[in-house]
């Protein structure tokens, strides 16, 4: 059988373009090198924020304005519940790059939003501790998006849909058929040809796709949970927005409310430390946990109590940290969607429509020239 379409990964954005192709009639076959809805990636952790002031560029604005739509889509199409609005702030001095950048989003697209000065931030928020130089651009439809469940949602609406997923199955090596197509081999010893396929390895994009001459380094990030030390019913969603906090002695600093339970979460979005992913160090030390804790005390006294947990996950990043989307040059039939560069995962129901998209009929509705590979070449 010749399929109509091959999606090599079925993490966060894999498993979306499956359930995409799927739904649309064709034939899709999915290849995940570990077993579903994994810790292995980058597409867990419990909770993963979604906002739409995008601070990075406002190119990003239209194409979550519509992963959005597609979430709630999502949701209906599945009984899940996958997003939780709470609001956000995006906090720094009026000059850092996070505060001018919402900004400059928000008014492009128009989007809901207002500037708090420390101020109001403080009434409005009481749990936070804004410095005096400090404001923040507070959007109200920010909140979280579940990642697990939202994987698992992905491959229910795959295989509803008729899509063959196929987990513990590495692939080895893919090259062009005399037809035009794709054809792929597993570790299992698999042979599976189609029309098309959509590489959506994560940080195994590089081993997947070495004729890629992009640069992709993978970077160790951690996650944190702590319990409330007081207040806690300062600290629940429903009166603290996720976070993100710019100050010149650490990176930046994002968090989330005390949801289910699990504590609030904090974490800073970059690190500094690579590795290649087989070999990704999963341990977290008490340095980095008090790290993390100081951090959160100086912004959310209330919340930096005993640790929870902490867990470690990749980033993939390009060397400007804007997406990897499009169609390799010399095999048009090849759809990369990677490079997400720790801020992707609100995008992946979109990346998901665009990609098969890309993959069905060569060509997506959406603006997609800021993602392009040429722009490495």
């Amino acid at each position: 059988m010749t399929y109509d379409a091959i999606v090599i990964g079925l993490g966060a954005m894999g498993s979306a373009a499956a359930a995409h192709v799927a739904r649309r009639g064709a034939s899709v076959v999915g290849l995940e090198q570990f077993h579903a809805v994994h810790a292995l990636g980058s597409s867990h952790g419990k909770s993963r924020i979604i906002r739409q002031a995008y601070y990075e560029d406002p190119a990003y604005v239209p194409l979550v304005l519509r992963a959005y739509e597609l979430w709630r889509e999502l949701e209906t199409v599945t009984g899940a519940t996958l997003l939780q609005r709470t609001g956000g702030i995006m906090v720094g001095t009026a000059e850092g790059e996070l505060v001018r950048g919402s900004l400059r989003s928000a008014r492009e697209h128009g989007l809901e939003h207002e500037l708090l000065d420390a101020a109001e931030l403080r009434k409005r928020f009481p749990a936070t501790t804004p410095r005096a130089e400090e404001v923040g651009v507070f959007e109200r439809p920010a909140g979280i998006l579940f990642p697990e469940e939202c994987v698992r949602a992905h491959l229910l609406a795959a295989s509803a849909a008729g899509a063959d997923l196929r987990f513990e199955t590495p692939v080895t090596c893919w090259q062009r058929t005399a037809g035009g197509g794709v054809r792929v081999d597993t570790a299992a010893g698999d042979t599976i040809e189609a029309r098309s396929a959509v590489v959506c390895g994560g940080a195994w994009l590089a081993k997947l796709v070495p004729g890629l001459r992009v640069s992709l380094r993978v970077e160790r990030n951690v996650m944190h949970w702590f319990a409330p030390r007081s207040h806690p019913e300062l600290l629940g969603a429903d009166r603290l927005p996720i976070f993100m906090l710019q100050r010149a002695e650490q990176p930046l600093f994002y968090g989330f409310p005390n949801i289910r339970g699990q504590g609030v979460k904090a974490a800073f979005h970059h690190s500094g430390e690579y590795s290649e992913p087989h070999l990704l160090r999963r341990e977290v030390g008490d340095a980095e946990i008090e790290t993390a804790r100081t951090a959160l005390s100086a912004w959310l006294p209330d919340a930096a109590g005993s640790h929870v947990d902490s867990v470690a996950c990749m980033y993939t990043l390009t060397p400007d940290e804007h997406f990897l989307i499009g169609v390799l040059a010399d095999h048009p039939q090849v759809v990369i969607a990677g490079g997400f560069s720790g801020h992707g995962f609100k995008f992946s129901s979109v990346v998901g429509e665009i990609a098969a998209d890309l993959a069905l009929q060569g060509s997506t509705r959406h603006r997609i020239d800021r993602f392009a590979l040429r722009r490495f070449a």
